[in-house]
Protein backbone atom coordinates (compact mmCIF):
# COMPACT_ATOMS: atom_id res chain seq x y z
CA UNK A 1 0.00 0.00 0.00
CA UNK A 2 1.36 3.37 -0.96
CA UNK A 3 1.61 6.15 1.60
CA UNK A 4 -0.88 8.93 1.01
CA UNK A 5 -0.51 11.72 3.47
CA UNK A 6 -0.08 15.45 3.86
CA UNK A 7 2.36 14.96 6.72
CA UNK A 8 6.06 15.76 6.49
CA UNK A 9 8.24 13.02 5.02
CA UNK A 10 11.69 13.73 6.47
CA UNK A 11 13.49 11.23 4.24
CA UNK A 12 13.72 13.73 1.38
CA UNK A 13 14.68 17.37 0.86
CA UNK A 14 17.23 19.70 2.52
CA UNK A 15 18.15 18.33 5.95
CA UNK A 16 18.31 21.60 7.89
CA UNK A 17 15.10 22.89 6.33
CA UNK A 18 13.22 19.66 7.07
CA UNK A 19 14.29 19.62 10.72
CA UNK A 20 13.54 23.31 11.26
CA UNK A 21 10.14 23.09 9.53
CA UNK A 22 9.26 20.17 11.79
CA UNK A 23 10.78 21.73 14.93
CA UNK A 24 9.15 25.17 14.75
CA UNK A 25 5.60 23.91 15.43
CA UNK A 26 7.04 21.72 18.19
CA UNK A 27 8.72 24.77 19.72
CA UNK A 28 5.54 26.82 19.62
CA UNK A 29 3.53 23.88 20.92
CA UNK A 30 5.91 23.27 23.81
CA UNK A 31 5.89 27.00 24.51
CA UNK A 32 2.15 26.93 25.03
CA UNK A 33 2.30 23.63 26.89
CA UNK A 34 4.73 25.20 29.32
CA UNK A 35 2.07 27.80 30.02
CA UNK A 36 0.00 25.12 31.76
CA UNK A 37 2.10 24.82 34.89
CA UNK A 38 3.54 28.33 34.63
CA UNK A 39 0.07 29.88 34.61
CA UNK A 40 -0.80 27.79 37.65
CA UNK A 41 2.31 28.97 39.48
CA UNK A 42 1.95 32.62 38.47
CA UNK A 43 -1.69 32.89 39.47
CA UNK A 44 -1.32 30.81 42.62
CA UNK A 45 1.81 32.65 43.78
CA UNK A 46 0.32 36.11 43.29
CA UNK A 47 -3.21 35.42 44.51
CA UNK A 48 -2.83 32.65 47.12
CA UNK A 49 0.66 33.30 48.55
CA UNK A 50 4.03 31.57 48.87
CA UNK A 51 2.77 28.52 50.78
CA UNK A 52 0.32 27.76 47.98
CA UNK A 53 3.04 28.41 45.39
CA UNK A 54 5.36 26.03 47.22
CA UNK A 55 2.61 23.40 47.23
CA UNK A 56 2.16 23.65 43.47
CA UNK A 57 5.78 23.94 42.37
CA UNK A 58 7.19 21.31 44.73
CA UNK A 59 4.89 18.70 43.22
CA UNK A 60 6.37 18.97 39.73
CA UNK A 61 8.86 16.13 40.10
CA UNK A 62 6.20 13.90 41.63
CA UNK A 63 3.77 14.55 38.77
CA UNK A 64 6.46 13.86 36.20
CA UNK A 65 7.12 10.53 37.89
CA UNK A 66 4.02 9.11 36.19
CA UNK A 67 3.66 11.47 33.24
CA UNK A 68 7.33 10.97 32.35
CA UNK A 69 6.97 7.21 32.42
CA UNK A 70 4.24 7.25 29.80
CA UNK A 71 5.99 9.98 27.83
CA UNK A 72 8.97 7.66 27.56
CA UNK A 73 6.84 4.78 26.31
CA UNK A 74 5.20 7.19 23.86
CA UNK A 75 8.69 7.92 22.52
CA UNK A 76 9.14 4.21 21.90
CA UNK A 77 5.81 4.04 20.10
CA UNK A 78 6.83 7.05 18.03
CA UNK A 79 10.12 5.42 17.02
CA UNK A 80 8.32 2.26 15.84
CA UNK A 81 5.64 4.22 13.97
CA UNK A 82 8.17 6.57 12.36
CA UNK A 83 10.34 3.65 11.27
CA UNK A 84 7.45 1.85 9.59
CA UNK A 85 6.40 5.14 8.03
CA UNK A 86 9.89 5.72 6.63
CA UNK A 87 9.98 2.15 5.28
CA UNK A 88 6.55 2.56 3.64
CA UNK A 89 5.04 -0.31 5.65
CA UNK A 90 1.54 1.12 6.22
CA UNK A 91 0.00 -2.09 7.57
CA UNK A 92 2.54 -2.41 10.38
CA UNK A 93 2.39 1.34 11.05
CA UNK A 94 -1.38 1.19 11.52
CA UNK A 95 -1.07 -1.83 13.80
CA UNK A 96 1.42 0.07 15.96
CA UNK A 97 -0.85 3.14 16.12
CA UNK A 98 -3.98 1.26 17.19
CA UNK A 99 -2.10 -0.88 19.71
CA UNK A 100 -0.56 2.23 21.26
CA UNK A 101 -3.83 4.10 21.60
CA UNK A 102 -5.69 1.31 23.38
CA UNK A 103 -2.75 0.41 25.62
CA UNK A 104 -2.26 4.03 26.73
CA UNK A 105 -5.95 4.54 27.45
CA UNK A 106 -6.27 1.44 29.64
CA UNK A 107 -3.01 2.18 31.45
CA UNK A 108 -4.00 5.81 31.95
CA UNK A 109 -7.21 4.86 33.74
CA UNK A 110 -5.36 2.54 36.13
CA UNK A 111 -2.63 5.04 36.99
CA UNK A 112 -5.08 7.92 37.39
CA UNK A 113 -6.78 6.04 40.21
CA UNK A 114 -3.52 4.87 41.78
CA UNK A 115 -1.95 8.32 41.66
CA UNK A 116 -4.95 10.06 43.20
CA UNK A 117 -5.12 7.54 46.06
CA UNK A 118 -1.40 7.68 46.83
CA UNK A 119 -0.83 11.44 46.50
CA UNK A 120 -0.54 12.31 50.20
CA UNK A 121 1.65 9.31 50.98
CA UNK A 122 4.13 10.24 48.24
CA UNK A 123 4.25 13.89 49.32
CA UNK A 124 5.05 12.84 52.88
CA UNK A 125 7.92 10.71 51.57
CA UNK A 126 9.26 13.91 49.98
CA UNK A 127 9.35 15.54 53.44
CA UNK A 128 6.87 18.20 52.36
CA UNK A 129 6.51 20.68 55.27
CA UNK A 130 3.29 20.53 57.27
CA UNK A 131 2.46 24.11 56.31
CA UNK A 132 2.48 23.16 52.62
CA UNK A 133 1.23 19.55 52.74
CA UNK A 134 -2.57 20.16 52.68
CA UNK A 135 -2.43 22.40 49.61
CA UNK A 136 0.16 20.23 47.85
CA UNK A 137 -1.98 17.14 48.46
CA UNK A 138 -5.09 18.85 47.17
CA UNK A 139 -3.30 19.95 43.99
CA UNK A 140 -1.54 16.64 43.26
CA UNK A 141 -4.60 14.48 43.98
CA UNK A 142 -6.72 16.51 41.56
CA UNK A 143 -3.98 16.51 38.94
CA UNK A 144 -3.54 12.74 39.14
CA UNK A 145 -7.29 12.15 38.95
CA UNK A 146 -7.15 13.58 35.43
CA UNK A 147 -3.88 11.91 34.49
CA UNK A 148 -5.52 9.82 31.76
CA UNK A 149 -6.17 12.99 29.74
CA UNK A 150 -2.45 13.93 29.81
CA UNK A 151 -1.45 10.39 28.88
CA UNK A 152 -3.83 10.28 25.92
CA UNK A 153 -2.64 13.64 24.67
CA UNK A 154 0.98 12.46 24.83
CA UNK A 155 0.38 9.35 22.73
CA UNK A 156 -1.82 11.19 20.21
CA UNK A 157 0.85 13.86 19.83
CA UNK A 158 3.51 11.16 19.54
CA UNK A 159 1.62 9.43 16.74
CA UNK A 160 1.21 12.62 14.73
CA UNK A 161 4.82 13.68 15.26
CA UNK A 162 6.06 10.23 14.20
CA UNK A 163 4.56 10.74 10.74
CA UNK A 164 5.81 14.31 10.52
CA UNK A 165 2.61 16.10 11.54
CA UNK A 166 3.73 18.67 14.09
CA UNK A 167 1.20 21.35 13.09
CA UNK A 168 -2.05 19.97 14.46
CA UNK A 169 -0.68 19.33 17.99
CA UNK A 170 0.44 22.98 17.93
CA UNK A 171 -3.04 24.26 17.10
CA UNK A 172 -4.62 22.20 19.86
CA UNK A 173 -2.03 23.24 22.43
CA UNK A 174 -2.51 26.92 21.67
CA UNK A 175 -6.24 26.63 22.20
CA UNK A 176 -6.00 24.51 25.36
CA UNK A 177 -3.29 26.76 26.85
CA UNK A 178 -5.46 29.83 26.42
CA UNK A 179 -8.34 27.96 28.03
CA UNK A 180 -6.08 26.94 30.91
CA UNK A 181 -4.94 30.50 31.62
CA UNK A 182 -8.50 31.81 31.45
CA UNK A 183 -9.77 29.10 33.80
CA UNK A 184 -6.94 29.78 36.28
CA UNK A 185 -7.99 33.42 36.60
CA UNK A 186 -11.69 32.59 36.72
CA UNK A 187 -11.42 29.81 39.32
CA UNK A 188 -8.91 31.56 41.60
CA UNK A 189 -9.17 35.27 40.83
CA UNK A 190 -12.95 35.50 40.38
CA UNK A 191 -14.39 32.58 42.37
CA UNK A 192 -11.65 32.54 45.03
CA UNK A 193 -11.19 28.78 44.92
CA UNK A 194 -8.05 27.07 46.27
CA UNK A 195 -5.04 25.41 44.64
CA UNK A 196 -7.05 22.39 43.51
CA UNK A 197 -8.86 24.63 41.04
CA UNK A 198 -5.54 25.28 39.27
CA UNK A 199 -5.19 21.54 38.75
CA UNK A 200 -8.81 21.33 37.59
CA UNK A 201 -8.10 24.02 35.00
CA UNK A 202 -5.13 22.04 33.72
CA UNK A 203 -7.09 18.78 33.53
CA UNK A 204 -9.93 20.46 31.61
CA UNK A 205 -7.44 22.00 29.20
CA UNK A 206 -5.65 18.71 28.65
CA UNK A 207 -8.97 16.98 28.10
CA UNK A 208 -9.73 19.51 25.40
CA UNK A 209 -6.40 19.03 23.62
CA UNK A 210 -6.60 15.21 23.87
CA UNK A 211 -10.14 15.24 22.48
CA UNK A 212 -9.14 17.42 19.55
CA UNK A 213 -6.18 15.13 18.81
CA UNK A 214 -8.45 12.08 18.83
CA UNK A 215 -10.93 13.78 16.51
CA UNK A 216 -8.05 14.55 14.15
CA UNK A 217 -6.80 10.96 14.22
CA UNK A 218 -10.29 9.53 13.61
CA UNK A 219 -11.12 11.89 10.73
CA UNK A 220 -7.84 12.63 8.93
CA UNK A 221 -7.72 11.45 5.31
CA UNK A 222 -4.33 9.83 5.60
CA UNK A 223 -2.59 6.52 6.03
CA UNK A 224 -2.51 6.92 9.84
CA UNK A 225 -6.27 7.41 10.28
CA UNK A 226 -7.61 5.60 13.34
CA UNK A 227 -10.66 3.32 13.09
CA UNK A 228 -12.59 1.90 16.04
CA UNK A 229 -12.77 -1.59 14.57
CA UNK A 230 -8.96 -1.73 14.43
CA UNK A 231 -8.46 -0.74 18.07
CA UNK A 232 -6.94 -3.82 19.61
CA UNK A 233 -3.69 -4.70 21.34
CA UNK A 234 -1.41 -6.75 19.13
CA UNK A 235 0.86 -8.60 21.52
CA UNK A 236 3.87 -8.75 19.23
CA UNK A 237 3.57 -5.09 18.33
CA UNK A 238 3.19 -4.15 21.98
CA UNK A 239 6.38 -6.07 22.75
CA UNK A 240 8.21 -4.07 20.10
CA UNK A 241 6.82 -0.75 21.37
CA UNK A 242 7.75 -1.59 24.96
CA UNK A 243 11.19 -2.75 23.83
CA UNK A 244 11.86 0.79 22.63
CA UNK A 245 9.69 2.68 25.09
CA UNK A 246 10.31 1.05 28.46
CA UNK A 247 13.97 2.13 28.70
CA UNK A 248 12.94 5.77 28.16
CA UNK A 249 9.92 5.45 30.45
CA UNK A 250 11.96 3.77 33.16
CA UNK A 251 14.66 6.41 32.71
CA UNK A 252 12.15 9.26 33.11
CA UNK A 253 10.60 7.70 36.19
CA UNK A 254 13.85 6.94 37.95
CA UNK A 255 15.16 10.41 37.17
CA UNK A 256 11.90 11.74 38.60
CA UNK A 257 12.50 9.71 41.75
CA UNK A 258 15.95 11.28 41.95
CA UNK A 259 14.35 14.70 41.46
CA UNK A 260 11.95 13.87 44.28
CA UNK A 261 15.02 13.27 46.46
CA UNK A 262 16.47 16.59 45.29
CA UNK A 263 13.16 18.29 46.05
CA UNK A 264 13.12 16.77 49.52
CA UNK A 265 16.49 18.42 50.19
CA UNK A 266 15.13 21.73 48.92
CA UNK A 267 12.09 21.28 51.16
CA UNK A 268 14.44 20.99 54.11
CA UNK A 269 15.43 24.64 53.64
CA UNK A 270 11.83 25.86 54.11
CA UNK A 271 8.90 27.24 52.09
CA UNK A 272 10.93 30.20 50.78
CA UNK A 273 13.49 27.87 49.22
CA UNK A 274 10.67 25.76 47.77
CA UNK A 275 8.95 28.80 46.28
CA UNK A 276 12.14 30.36 44.90
CA UNK A 277 13.54 27.17 43.38
CA UNK A 278 10.08 26.25 42.11
CA UNK A 279 9.79 29.61 40.35
CA UNK A 280 13.17 29.03 38.70
CA UNK A 281 12.04 25.60 37.52
CA UNK A 282 9.21 27.25 35.58
CA UNK A 283 11.65 29.63 33.90
CA UNK A 284 14.01 26.74 33.23
CA UNK A 285 11.18 24.93 31.46
CA UNK A 286 10.95 27.74 28.93
CA UNK A 287 14.72 27.81 28.52
CA UNK A 288 14.79 24.19 27.41
CA UNK A 289 12.06 24.53 24.80
CA UNK A 290 14.58 24.68 21.90
CA UNK A 291 16.23 21.54 23.27
CA UNK A 292 12.89 19.78 23.62
CA UNK A 293 11.73 20.58 20.11
CA UNK A 294 15.02 19.69 18.42
CA UNK A 295 15.25 16.48 20.44
CA UNK A 296 11.80 15.38 19.28
CA UNK A 297 12.61 16.42 15.72
CA UNK A 298 15.86 14.44 15.76
CA UNK A 299 14.20 11.29 17.08
CA UNK A 300 11.62 11.42 14.27
CA UNK A 301 14.22 12.39 11.65
CA UNK A 302 16.62 9.60 12.59
CA UNK A 303 13.82 7.01 12.87
CA UNK A 304 12.31 7.84 9.49
CA UNK A 305 15.64 7.96 7.65
CA UNK A 306 16.99 4.78 9.16
CA UNK A 307 13.65 3.14 8.36
CA UNK A 308 14.22 4.26 4.76
CA UNK A 309 17.80 2.92 4.89
CA UNK A 310 19.57 6.31 4.59
CA UNK A 311 22.14 6.14 7.41
CA UNK A 312 24.27 8.98 6.05
CA UNK A 313 21.34 11.39 5.99
CA UNK A 314 20.32 10.35 9.51
CA UNK A 315 23.78 11.15 10.86
CA UNK A 316 23.92 14.53 9.09
CA UNK A 317 20.56 15.49 10.56
CA UNK A 318 21.66 14.41 14.02
CA UNK A 319 24.77 16.57 13.82
CA UNK A 320 22.81 19.64 12.72
CA UNK A 321 20.19 19.21 15.44
CA UNK A 322 22.73 18.73 18.24
CA UNK A 323 24.80 21.80 17.31
CA UNK A 324 21.72 24.00 16.94
CA UNK A 325 20.11 22.95 20.22
CA UNK A 326 23.32 23.21 22.26
CA UNK A 327 24.07 26.71 20.95
CA UNK A 328 20.52 27.91 21.59
CA UNK A 329 20.50 26.51 25.14
CA UNK A 330 23.69 28.35 26.08
CA UNK A 331 22.52 31.67 24.66
CA UNK A 332 19.26 31.39 26.57
CA UNK A 333 21.12 30.41 29.72
CA UNK A 334 23.17 33.61 29.50
CA UNK A 335 20.05 35.71 29.08
CA UNK A 336 18.44 34.14 32.15
CA UNK A 337 21.53 34.83 34.26
CA UNK A 338 21.21 38.53 33.40
CA UNK A 339 17.45 38.75 33.92
CA UNK A 340 16.86 36.23 36.73
CA UNK A 341 15.94 38.80 39.44
CA UNK A 342 13.19 40.25 37.26
CA UNK A 343 11.89 36.91 36.02
CA UNK A 344 11.65 35.24 39.44
CA UNK A 345 10.20 38.38 41.03
CA UNK A 346 7.12 37.85 38.84
CA UNK A 347 6.28 34.69 40.80
CA UNK A 348 6.82 35.78 44.38
CA UNK A 349 6.72 38.84 46.61
CA UNK A 350 9.14 37.33 49.14
CA UNK A 351 12.69 38.70 49.00
CA UNK A 352 14.01 35.49 50.57
CA UNK A 353 12.31 33.30 47.95
CA UNK A 354 13.69 35.62 45.28
CA UNK A 355 17.22 35.13 46.61
CA UNK A 356 16.93 31.35 46.51
CA UNK A 357 15.66 31.42 42.93
CA UNK A 358 18.31 33.84 41.66
CA UNK A 359 21.12 31.87 43.29
CA UNK A 360 20.00 28.69 41.56
CA UNK A 361 19.71 30.45 38.21
CA UNK A 362 23.24 31.87 38.43
CA UNK A 363 24.72 28.47 39.25
CA UNK A 364 22.84 26.33 36.72
CA UNK A 365 22.18 28.49 33.65
CA UNK A 366 25.79 28.79 32.53
CA UNK A 367 25.89 25.02 32.05
CA UNK A 368 22.69 24.60 30.06
CA UNK A 369 24.74 23.50 27.05
CA UNK A 370 25.72 20.32 28.91
CA UNK A 371 22.12 19.40 29.67
CA UNK A 372 21.15 20.16 26.07
CA UNK A 373 23.93 17.90 24.81
CA UNK A 374 22.67 15.05 27.01
CA UNK A 375 19.09 15.35 25.77
CA UNK A 376 20.06 15.65 22.11
CA UNK A 377 22.43 12.68 22.13
CA UNK A 378 19.79 10.64 23.94
CA UNK A 379 17.17 11.64 21.33
CA UNK A 380 19.41 10.57 18.45
CA UNK A 381 20.20 7.24 20.08
CA UNK A 382 16.52 6.59 20.79
CA UNK A 383 15.71 7.27 17.15
CA UNK A 384 18.39 4.74 16.23
CA UNK A 385 16.81 2.14 18.48
CA UNK A 386 19.49 2.40 21.18
CA UNK A 387 17.29 3.58 24.04
CA UNK A 388 19.11 1.48 26.65
CA UNK A 389 22.35 3.43 26.27
CA UNK A 390 21.03 6.90 27.25
CA UNK A 391 18.93 5.23 29.93
CA UNK A 392 22.02 3.71 31.54
CA UNK A 393 24.04 6.93 31.31
CA UNK A 394 21.29 9.13 32.72
CA UNK A 395 20.37 6.73 35.51
CA UNK A 396 23.99 6.44 36.59
CA UNK A 397 24.74 10.18 36.47
CA UNK A 398 21.43 11.93 37.08
CA UNK A 399 20.20 9.47 39.69
CA UNK A 400 22.87 7.42 41.44
CA UNK A 401 25.67 10.00 41.45
CA UNK A 402 23.35 12.98 42.01
CA UNK A 403 21.60 11.40 44.99
CA UNK A 404 24.89 10.16 46.46
CA UNK A 405 26.38 13.67 46.35
CA UNK A 406 23.34 15.11 48.09
CA UNK A 407 23.25 12.56 50.88
CA UNK A 408 26.95 12.99 51.57
CA UNK A 409 27.53 16.73 51.26
CA UNK A 410 24.26 18.45 52.21
CA UNK A 411 24.42 17.27 55.88
CA UNK A 412 28.13 18.16 56.05
CA UNK A 413 28.02 21.63 54.48
CA UNK A 414 24.41 22.51 55.28
CA UNK A 415 23.96 24.81 52.28
CA UNK A 416 21.50 24.72 49.40
CA UNK A 417 24.34 25.53 47.00
CA UNK A 418 25.16 21.81 47.00
CA UNK A 419 21.67 21.09 45.69
CA UNK A 420 22.18 23.64 42.93
CA UNK A 421 25.68 22.52 41.90
CA UNK A 422 24.70 18.87 41.68
CA UNK A 423 22.95 19.60 38.37
CA UNK A 424 25.89 20.90 36.29
CA UNK A 425 28.19 18.27 37.81
CA UNK A 426 25.97 15.37 36.75
CA UNK A 427 25.16 17.00 33.37
CA UNK A 428 28.88 17.03 32.62
CA UNK A 429 29.38 13.38 33.59
CA UNK A 430 26.38 12.23 31.56
CA UNK A 431 27.37 14.26 28.47
CA UNK A 432 30.89 12.83 28.60
CA UNK A 433 29.60 9.26 28.80
CA UNK A 434 27.17 9.72 25.89
CA UNK A 435 29.80 11.43 23.73
CA UNK A 436 32.25 8.58 24.27
CA UNK A 437 29.61 6.08 23.17
CA UNK A 438 28.43 8.21 20.25
CA UNK A 439 31.88 8.59 18.70
CA UNK A 440 33.12 5.07 19.39
CA UNK A 441 30.12 2.89 18.61
CA UNK A 442 28.12 2.37 15.45
CA UNK A 443 24.81 3.48 16.90
CA UNK A 444 22.99 2.35 13.76
CA UNK A 445 23.96 -1.32 14.14
CA UNK A 446 20.32 -2.23 14.76
CA UNK A 447 19.60 -1.55 11.11
CA UNK A 448 20.64 -4.58 9.09
CA UNK A 449 21.16 -5.15 5.39
CA UNK A 450 19.13 -7.96 3.90
CA UNK A 451 21.42 -10.38 2.15
CA UNK A 452 19.22 -10.79 -0.90
CA UNK A 453 18.60 -7.10 -1.70
CA UNK A 454 21.42 -5.26 0.04
CA UNK A 455 18.86 -2.75 1.32
CA UNK A 456 18.56 -1.52 4.89
CA UNK A 457 15.55 -2.58 6.86
CA UNK A 458 13.93 -0.55 9.60
CA UNK A 459 13.74 -3.51 11.97
CA UNK A 460 16.59 -5.66 13.19
CA UNK A 461 16.58 -9.46 12.81
CA UNK A 462 15.74 -9.92 16.45
CA UNK A 463 12.75 -7.58 16.17
CA UNK A 464 11.59 -9.34 13.01
CA UNK A 465 11.46 -12.57 15.01
CA UNK A 466 9.34 -10.83 17.64
CA UNK A 467 6.85 -9.70 15.01
CA UNK A 468 6.55 -13.17 13.51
Amino acid sequence: MKLKSAELNMTKGPIAKQIVIFAIPLFLGNLFQQLYNTADSFVVGNLLGDDALAGVTSSGSLIFLLVGFFSGIAMGAGVVIARYYGAGDVESMRKAIHTSLLFFFLSGVVFSVAGALGAEFMLKLMKTPDAVLPQATEYVRTYFAGLVTMIMYNICMGIMQAVGNSRHPLYYLILSSLVNVALDYIFIGVFGWGVASAAIATVISQLLSASLCLVQLFTVKSSYRVRLRELRIDRNMLKLILKYGLPSGFQNSVISIANVVVQSHINGFGPEAMAGCGAFSKIEGFAFLPVTCFSAAMTTFVSQNLGAGDVKRAKKGARFGIITAVAAAEVIGGIIILTAPYLIDAFTESSEALRFGVDKARICCGFFFLCALCHCLAAVLRGAGKAVVPMAAMLACWCLIRVTILFIFVPILGTIDIVNWVYPITWFLCAAALLIYYFNAKWYKGFNKKADTGEYTGISEEQERIEV
